[in-house]
């Protein structure tokens, strides 16, 4: 008598460099336990039948903060993530209450996972300000953290404090010995200060002025300090929300010089640009800022060409009234994502030949797992992998409407859009969480620690 699983999928599996078409994937104590070219007298407890559709790895957002708002939290930005495909978020440390710089924090965060979120979660953590912050590296790192996340810019002294440069280099030199990955927020404070109170001095407060505030030379300054003090420490890395084409070259060439880096850009940087601000307003008030239009397209050829290492939503639930004020400089930064990554990603780039779908499962399945230590279940579909898939109906054409997605936010700055390939399931370990519309099985979410 033939072995019987719990779970079988038919449909058009998209491995790393190929795609089987009519396959079957078979699925036993939540992980992938075969892959087939044809029935071969299978039998489960469940079969799902999507012939025709894309059976795509599980989604990996590297770059999400469920809490910068607190009407989120892992309940709300699970729910948006589960409906497209999303099934395991890479958490920011910077929360609204509480930074996660302490074993207490990062505990308490690491406990809510199961009882909050629909899909599994690794958690990034972060320093305190300080020297003696130093001494917290090892003790963070015990509890299974994927990485360290710190910023050169001065968001806020308590909540999102920038790091000088000495100190910096210290953290670096400290994490390095943990062979964990440090990602940033690049951009020069000094600079970005000189501009603002620039604008502010002569009354330019509207949309297009965050831009100005934020020039290219702010990132790209910051960028290079960092990797410089990379090269000087051996750590790990990773840049965040790369704005433009020529990040990505600096990083390239730090790379071939043999420095460990990485670097990511978001949907938000390769569809929106400057004459989106007009229309858009706050709701595109960014950090680092959206740029001009060559830029946004030279970003799908810097995705084509393999130079950038992952896309990633950098996911910011904030609510409509931290966005309408008149005076764009008090506004808060960020929008809402994690649902709209892989629709904007495979829409605009898939469907458009800016990147093949093979190219675009590694930018937000496989690299993302690699980089961030979770990659001995997560990113692939692969036997031994957790049974993890986003499933694309490719043909299915829709306009984005906000008011059907589920963050609390409740907008979008891409609502309007015209895309192609509808997220119809969304898998996780073995269970169809999400299903055309609605959510289903009930899945715990788990803690996904580095191996």
């Amino acid at each position: 008598m033939s072995e019987k699983f719990d779970l079988i999928i038919k449909g058009n599996i998209v491995l790393p460099e190929k795609i089987v078409k009519n396959g079957f994937l078979a699925v036993k104590k939540e992980k992938i336990v075969g892959i087939f070219n044809n029935n071969e007298n299978l039998e489960a407890e469940k079969f799902l039948d999507v012939s025709g559709k894309l059976v795509l790895p599980g989604i990996v957002d590297a770059h999400v903060h469920s809490f910068s708002s607190l009407k989120e939290g892992f309940i709300n930005a699970s729910r948006s993530a589960a409906a497209a495909g999303v099934t395991t978020i890479v958490e920011m440390p910077y929360d609204a209450d509480d930074m996660v710089n302490s074993e207490k924090a990062l505990l308490r965060k690491k406990q809510r996972i199961p009882s909050e979120s629909m899909i599994d979660v690794a958690l990034l953590a972060t320093l305190r300000n300080s020297e003696d912050s130093l001494k917290d590296v090892e003790l963070l790192t015990k509890h299974g953290i994927c990485g360290f996340k710190l910023s050169i810019f001065n968001t806020d002294p308590v909540r999102f404090p920038g790091i000088k440069d000495g100190l910096l280099f210290e953290m670096f030199r400290e994490i390095a010995g943990t062979n964990l990955p440090v990602g940033v927020h690049a951009e020069n404070d000094d600079i970005i200060r000189t501009y603002i109170k620039k604008y502010e001095n002569s009354g330019l407060n509207n949309p297009i002025a965050h831009c100005k505030s934020r020039p290219k030379a702010a990132e790209a300054a910051a960028v290079v300090t960092a990797l410089e003090l990379a090269r000087h420490s051996g750590v790990h890395l990773h840049i965040y929300h790369a704005s433009y084409p020529e990040i990505f070259e600096l990083v390239d060439f730090y790379k071939k010089s043999g420095v460990k880096t990485t670097a990511e850009t978001c949907p938000h940087y390769l569809v929106l640009n400057t004459s989106d601000m007009k229309s858009l307003g706050a709701k595109a008030k960014i950090n680092p800022p959206i740029r001009e239009k060559q830029d946004s397209e030279g970003l799908w050829e810097v995705l084509n060409s393999g130079k950038a290492d992952i896309v990633t939503s950098d996911h910011a639930p904030w609510t409509i009234d931290r966005k309408n004020n008149p005076d764009i400089f008090k506004n808060a930064s960020g929008v809402p994502g994690v649902e709209t990554l892989l629709p904007i990603v495979y829409s605009e780039g898939v469907t458009k030949d800016k990147i093949s779908i093979f190219q675009m499962v590694k930018l937000l399945c496989q690299k993302p797992a690699e980089i961030f230590g979770i990659n001995h279940c997560k990113g692939r579909i692969e036997t031994g992998y957790d049974a993890d898939f986003a499933i694309i109906d490719p043909n299915e054409t829709y306009t984005l409407d906000e008011k059907q997605l589920h963050s609390t936010a409740g907008w979008s700055p891409y609502n309007g859009f015209n895309l192609q390939g509808r997220i119809k399931y969304t898998v996780l370990r073995g269970k169809i969480i999400y299903s055309d519309g609605e959510f289903k099985e009930h899945q715990k979410g788990k803690f996904i620690p580095v191996k």
